[in-house]
């Protein structure tokens, strides 16, 4: 659920942050507004994007796992896995809106070798 929710939560933020620097949030272009963000306001609308791609493949994953192989499905292994990756998503966004390049590199990656060992144990 929290996979699910996080893009909906950055993109409140990003509300927050186009009102802050434009004094407005554009309802008729509001990916053209985005585009013109600046500073913590254009790292939040790109975390967006990131956590939704990030939703795609954790889903891909767990449905996969799930349906090819459900004994490791139910398994600490897959359970442990999938708490490491929601960890690293709400990791991933909290450094990418602190403009901490390289944490927010190294739990992406974390995350996505949770992902590939998913798929691996499928």
């Amino acid at each position: 659920m929290i996979v699910a929710f996080l893009p909906y939560a950055l993109s409140f933020s990003g509300g927050y942050f186009r009102m802050r620097e434009f004094q407005t949030v554009d309802n008729k272009h509001p990916r053209q507004q985005a585009a013109q963000l600046s500073g913590i306001g254009a790292r939040c609308y790109a975390a967006q994007a990131n956590a939704w791609e990030a939703l795609a493949v954790f889903t891909a994953a767990v449905a996969v796992l799930h349906f090819a192989n459900p004994d490791a499905a139910r398994g600490d292994t897959a359970a442990t896995l999938a708490m490491v990756f929601v960890a690293t998503r709400v990791a991933h966004a909290i450094a990418y809106l602190a403009n901490v390049d390289l944490a927010r590199s190294a739990v992406f990656l974390i995350g996505m070798v949770c992902v590939v060992w998913m798929f691996v144990l499928a």
